[in-house]
């Protein structure tokens, strides 16, 4: 019996700092081709993209830096919630979810007409916050201690361990909880454990995920 070829489509997301785009590069390495949101997101908001205008008009000028970009620093200041003030989180991702989701479904429909037994993972950290997580067959969620996520986001934006602390917990305000996403997902990879531990799991999965790919899903 001839196996059917059908390209699958992966969402992949998780908390800050939870090493999402550590699990991403593994598969990239097995052979999945793979998308950042966040990387998509910054090349849609460039000076002269219609997504630039739209950011501009919405949170003000003061949002960007020396040479005329969005300062991404500056640009989460007004969008997350501080020191009481209401975020304006859904405000953005009422701007870049659109755009960022035509963008995927445009290279998945690329990747899909020139490797129909690809695997495609799109990673995204609002991923199921934004309903996107339908658009997908398989939905990974990445996981860590607490401890874990505020220790990874001090050491990657130079912040001390209690600057870390209180950006890490205004940004998971604006997310659900971790609980719940692990209950919509159908593969949870925990990052908590050694470099060895997560190739383990990144292994497991990417056979499943290489199998649905030849097989009805």
């Amino acid at each position: 019996m001839k196996k059917t070829v059908a390209m699958l489509k992966v969402g992949l997301t998780g908390g800050i700092a939870c090493g999402k785009s550590t699990v991403l590069e593994m598969f990239a390495a097995r052979g999945a081709h793979v998308l950042r949101a966040d990387l998509v997101a910054h090349q849609l908001m460039e000076p002269g993209q219609k997504l630039f205008e739209q950011v501009v008009a919405k949170f003000g000028r003061e949002i960007l830096g020396s040479d005329g970009r969005i300062d991404r620093a500056r640009l989460a200041a007004r969008a997350f919630s501080a020191r009481g003030l209401p975020g304006r989180i859904q405000e953005l991702n009422a701007i870049m979810h659109p755009a960022v989701f035509a963008y995927e479904d445009d290279w998945m429909r690329d990747i899909g007409e020139a490797d129909p037994g690809a695997v495609t993972l799109c990673e995204a950290a609002l991923m199921i916050e934004a309903g996107g997580h339908h658009r997908y067959d398989r939905l990974i969620v990445v996981t860590c201690t607490e401890e874990q996520r505020v220790e990874r986001f001090a050491q990657r934006s130079g912040l001390s361990l209690d600057a870390a602390r209180a950006e890490v917990n205004r940004r998971m305000a604006a997310q659900m909880p971790e609980q719940e996403k692990v209950r919509l997902a159908d593969y949870v990879i925990d990052n908590s454990g050694t470099r060895e531990e997560l190739a383990a799991q990144v292994d497991h999965i990417w056979q499943e995920l290489h199998a649905l790919a030849v097989e009805p899903h």
